[in-house]
């Protein structure tokens, strides 16, 4: 088979790939939940196989024990994220109002010192904005809950998730075995050490920003309970688990926590000053020490490029897509950059000298 013909084939795998992965979008939420939590922490069932035990009695020791640890967070938690996801639902649309009335009042203020008449109209037009807002957001919240989406992924991450994760690392090995047996020959060395720089991306990138995620939800969650910010609890868990996206998880998290703090505490502007050190400290954490420790420079993802495929795995599939980010991502760059270094050393680069 020519290298024309083979390039073709290999396309238009990727492509129909690509075309199933999109179609089937809505049901692979757990499946993709489970490779993802299986790649994690296979090396301990790995270290547990290495020390005696059978693979099945070591991936069902790490598979109860991560659910135990997921599962004791859960009961801690959930009791206080349910209470304050109520308390919001109850609290938006007292908080959209009193912020409404604070911007209109500053508009006026800057229009009556120009048009008298002017402030009177923007007045007039901006009055019930407010609660139209909050009504489209509560409605926005219900509808999606009432659709069943929410409900259906809670119910397959709870309930497929475990099993399709215990399936996976208890035969780890053997699919790995299974696809490197079904590697062309004549590349099967290219490939192998292809995937072992993706995997060495991927296991410092992933890895590691799950550690600093974890790590950031706690001290934001923390610090903004402790300041008494009103849903500091879920702002924090939120702005943490978001940090896997660069900037996305400080910046929001700082925009909606010291949003929240000038509604709740506009007589009291230090602790707005404490909520807004929450994140800068917490910036300065994770760039200075949490990074370089947890996550290291040999991953080689760009920021950029990360928010970057994010933005569009959601776009094209969702939460799917999402979770998917950052390992495609990562597969892209390794690619582009085997293809570079390829590029720089055929004569097409050197003018066939």
């Amino acid at each position: 088979m020519s290298l024309r013909a083979q390039f073709a084939l290999w396309l238009g795998l990727l492509v129909g790939f690509g075309v199933v992965i999109y179609g089937l979008r809505d049901i692979l939420l757990p499946f993709v939940a489970g490779g993802v939590i299986a790649y994690l922490i296979d090396p301990l069932v790995d270290k547990l196989e290495a020390r005696g035990l059978s693979r099945t009695l070591a991936t069902t020791t790490v598979t109860v024990a991560f659910a135990l640890v997921v599962g004791a967070a859960l009961v801690l938690l959930a009791p206080l994220i349910y209470d304050q996801l109520l308390d919001l639902a109850q609290a938006i649309p007292g908080f959209v109002k009193r912020a409404w009335s604070m911007i209109l009042a500053d508009v006026e203020l800057v229009a009556s010192k120009t048009d008298s008449n002017q402030a009177a109209h923007i007045s007039e037009a901006m009055k019930g904005l407010e609660t139209r807002l909050a009504d489209w957001l509560l409605g926005t919240l219900q509808g999606l809950w009432q659709s069943g989406i929410v409900v259906a992924n809670l119910l397959s991450l709870v309930f497929i998730t475990p099993i399709v994760t215990f399936y996976l690392m208890r035969d780890w090995d053997r699919i790995v075995a299974f696809v490197d047996g079904l590697l062309p020959r004549a590349q099967a060395a290219t490939v192998r050490d292809l995937v072992r720089q993706i995997d060495a991306v991927l296991s410092g990138f992933i890895r590691g920003q799950a550690m600093l995620c974890l790590i950031l939800a706690a001290f934001y969650g923390a610090g903004l309970m402790a300041v008494g910010l009103k849903f500091g609890l879920v702002i924090g868990l939120l702005a943490g688990l978001l940090s896997f996206i660069p900037y996305v998880g400080a910046i929001s998290g700082l925009v909606a926590s010291v949003g929240t703090a000038i509604l709740q505490f506009d007589d009291e502007p230090w602790r707005i000053a404490v909520v807004a050190a929450i994140f800068v400290v917490g910036q300065i954490l994770e760039a200075n020490v949490l990074t370089p420790k947890l996550v290291g420079d040999r991953v080689r993802l760009h920021p950029v490029w990360v928010i970057f495929g994010v933005l569009a795995g959601g776009a094209l599939f969702g939460f799917v897509g999402v979770l998917l980010a950052v390992p495609v991502s990562a597969t892209i760059g390794v690619l582009v950059r085997f293809s570079v270094a390829r590029y720089r050393a055929s004569p097409l680069y050197g003018g066939g000298q």
